[in-house]
């Protein structure tokens, strides 16, 4: 895809982070924007900031755990504008601690938001994707937010590096799909580095607990570092943001904005194929 003006781009999270930097960027490209965020008000902002730079652009309260909530997304952008090209699943959330310490709501919180979100995404707007392809639509492209956690493994953030893992692992799956069917439609997987976003506080948006309860040290000590290394070698989101476009335009599989990509990737697949266990990232 390296056409977005005139078209529409659906993107999730869009409330905060990569999520507000894809969405103010695919409205500064005279893209009609869908965004969503189960955080209203900072829903609210973005809608409001895309509005500035001439957007029109819809915001759309979604909890991506829910398929029915993420279908009626997807029913609301087809109904709205006719047609999806840029779908951006990038609503994520971080759950850090030791594998079986943690609890199942734990697990199914993270997993529901970093893999099932994306999977209902998947589901929602693929077929109607496909459709659209049919109908003569070339310019047309899927980008799942992962991790650079979803390529490579350390201790004590089971449940985010095991989603992100999904996450890829998915996107990879959906890319070979749509080619076996014929497909033409683009598939990236956005794998970021260090980005200057809320990730370390994800569970204000938890609905199972206020923020701060309910969490054992095991998460706080690696959501402090993860808060610390974001905000001070963090990249703006909105640089990210032009990462992925270049990377759409450009037919990119795996996006990656840091420049340690191939730095931090190759010791892992290097004892991979001694048959070891991987080093423990350090990011």
């Amino acid at each position: 895809m390296d056409q977005f003006a005139g078209r529409t781009a659906v993107i999730t999270g869009a409330g905060s982070g990569i999520g507000r930097g894809l969405a103010l960027r695919a409205a500064s490209e005279g893209m009609r924007c869908v965004l969503a965020d189960v955080e209203e008000a900072a829903l609210a902002d973005t809608v409001a900031q895309a509005a500035v730079v001439g957007a029109e652009v819809v915001g759309v309260p979604v909890d991506v755990r829910d398929a029915e909530s993420v279908e009626a997304l997807a029913d609301l952008a087809y109904d709205r504008f006719g047609g999806v090209h840029l779908l951006c699943n990038n609503a994520g959330v971080f759950q850090a601690g030791v594998s079986w310490q943690r609890t199942v709501a734990d697990w199914s919180w993270v997993m529901g938001v970093n893999f099932w979100g994306v999977l209902h995404g998947v589901k929602a707007f693929v077929p109607r994707m496909l459709e659209q392809e049919q109908q003569g639509e070339t310019q047309l492209h899927i980008v799942n937010t992962s991790s650079l956690a979803g390529m490579t493994t350390s201790a004590y953030s089971g449940p985010y590096y095991v989603s992100k893992f999904a996450c890829a692992s998915l996107t990879e799956v959906l890319a070979h799909d749509l080619r076996a069917q014929g497909s033409a439609i683009g598939v990236s997987c956005l794998v970021p580095g260090a980005v200057d976003t809320r990730i370390a506080d994800s569970t204000r948006n938890r609905p199972d607990e206020p923020p701060g309860e309910a969490q054992a040290p095991d998460h706080w000590f690696v959501a402090d570092a993860l808060r610390d290394m974001t905000t001070t070698v963090g990249i703006p989101p909105e640089e990210a943001a032009a990462i992925v476009f270049d990377g759409v335009r450009s037919g990119q599989f795996w996006i990656c904005t840091s420049d340690r990509y191939e730095e931090i990737l190759r010791p892992r697949f290097d004892a991979v194929l001694r048959h070891e266990l991987p080093p423990s990232v350090q990011f």
